[in-house]
């Protein structure tokens, strides 16, 4: 990490004393914006021709229609394209990956072609409302796609693109992540540990007449606590030999989750399933199960399926240790343990992330909509950028303006399509012109 972003600090230090990084637009600058303004119909043909191919992330041949379309808009900029199959076993289509020699500043630009939207559901085509798009994945992140693909032809346009080494990445599931990770997220990571600078292109947030850049994210993990009582007859409850059950044990240990573990910044936890009884089963590949008990009887068992956020592993690690600490101090005759899933890596709001994002405030500011601010993390959930963020720095939210993802009522602005292509074409240009000999 030190490395990587001993190379971006130089790139960025050269963008300011050369005066690059400026609030005004440079001539070559000015022609990918015209070019972009131009081609802007193109962009939302190519967005449409996308969200009209359903690709939940189970449906694995829409999946790989769209990383087709994607497979021709990457050849055709000259990119040495490759789908990467996973295996059988993990049931996921595979990822589109892109890639380009070049010299000085390396990016990794980071896309997904699945959607949450499987084949059997109602919501499934690309309608048009004026400047107003709406359609299954049109905002979570088939724009984005569009964005990464246009943003490289206007570099090309200038002739830019030849000089820039880059790898585009379209996971393919990246909605329901396959496992292990160390499989699925493999080739991301290996072209994260390349890379000087990455960035993630899901839709970017404008509110209270401001537009929000995005340093961190939060991570995404799993965790699942099971609790074992002794089973007898009800009227034995909390004596020296029946002890308190399973369900009045699991009580404790949420309770103390709640008042000893709950409140540090940017922390949440939640217990999203919770099934408790005599007999318990669950399958938490499903997320549901059955339970089975009676009033008169002890509780012999309880499962708890919960996740958590944090802002750094650091955070991460401390959490996880006062929650087993919690876990192991057991009331009479119950004993738990809590196991801890890996997910997705937090995004921490490194030096360097705030470097990036200090000149793409820059092109906000050229292009006319003023500087912008820092979104709270809690407003962003975790994305793919995260499993990178270890080794290089980053910005995500680059994408197209829009609100609704995971919902019927998912829809883009499409006017911001070209502002979100700009932003990434000039944040790129500028980026690499420092660092080239």
């Amino acid at each position: 990490m030190i490395i990587r972003q001993s190379v971006f600090l130089t790139a960025v230090a050269l963008c300011f004393s050369a005066g690059i990084a400026t609030a005004e637009l440079s001539p070559d600058e000015q022609r990918m914006a015209d070019w972009i303004d131009a081609h802007a119909e193109d962009a939302v043909e190519l967005l449409a021709e996308t969200v009209n191919i359903g690709s939940g992330t189970m449906s694995h041949e829409g999946v790989r229609e769209v990383g087709r379309v994607m497979r021709r808009e990457l050849d055709a900029l000259g990119l040495e394209t490759e789908w990467i199959d996973m295996p059988p076993e993990m049931n996921r289509a595979g990822h589109l990956f892109g890639r380009k020699g070049g010299k000085g500043t390396k990016f990794l630009l980071i896309g997904h072609l699945d959607t949450v939207f499987e084949a059997d559901d109602e919501f499934r085509s690309f309608v048009r409302e004026g400047d107003i798009a709406r359609g299954p994945g049109v905002e979570d992140m088939k724009s984005g796609n569009v964005v990464i693909v246009y943003a490289l032809k206007a570099l090309r346009e200038i002739g830019a693109l030849d000089d820039i080494p880059v790898v585009v990445a379209y996971t393919g599931d990246e909605e329901k992540t396959g496992a292990p990770l160390s499989i699925s997220r493999k080739d991301l990571i290996e072209a994260g540990q390349w890379a000087d600078v990455a960035f993630g292109f899901e839709a970017a947030i404008t509110r209270d007449g401001f537009d929000w850049s995005t340093i961190s994210r939060r991570s995404s993990s799993g965790w699942t606590l099971e609790v074992t009582g002794k089973q007898a007859h009800s009227s034995g409850v909390f004596s020296e030999d029946v002890g308190a059950g399973a369900i009045f044990e699991a009580a404790r240990i949420l309770d103390a989750f709640y008042n000893e573990v709950r409140g540090e910044e940017f922390l949440t936890f939640n217990a999203g399933t919770i099934l408790g009884g005599t007999n318990v089963e669950y399958d938490s590949q499903q997320n549901r199960g059955t339970t089975f008990g009676k009033t008169n009887i002890v509780p012999r068992k309880v499962i708890v399926h919960g996740g958590m956020r944090t802002i750094s592993v650091e955070q991460l690690e401390r959490t996880q240790e006062k929650m087993r600490a919690i876990v192991a101090n057991n009331h009479p005759q119950t004993s738990a343990k809590i196991e801890f899933r890996d997910g997705y890596p937090p995004m921490a709001p490194t030096i360097g992330n705030r470097r990036l994002e200090k000149v793409l405030s820059e092109v906000n500011e050229a292009l006319g909509r003023g500087p912008m601010r820092t979104l709270d993390p809690l407003q962003r959930g975790a994305a793919d950028v995260s499993f990178v963020a270890p080794y290089t720095d980053g910005l995500a939210g680059l994408g197209a303006i829009g609100e609704g993802g995971h919902t019927p009522d998912e829809w883009v602005d499409l006017t911001s399509l070209p502002l979100a292509i700009k932003r990434a074409a000039i944040l790129i240009y500028r980026l690499g012109a420092e660092t080239q000999p």
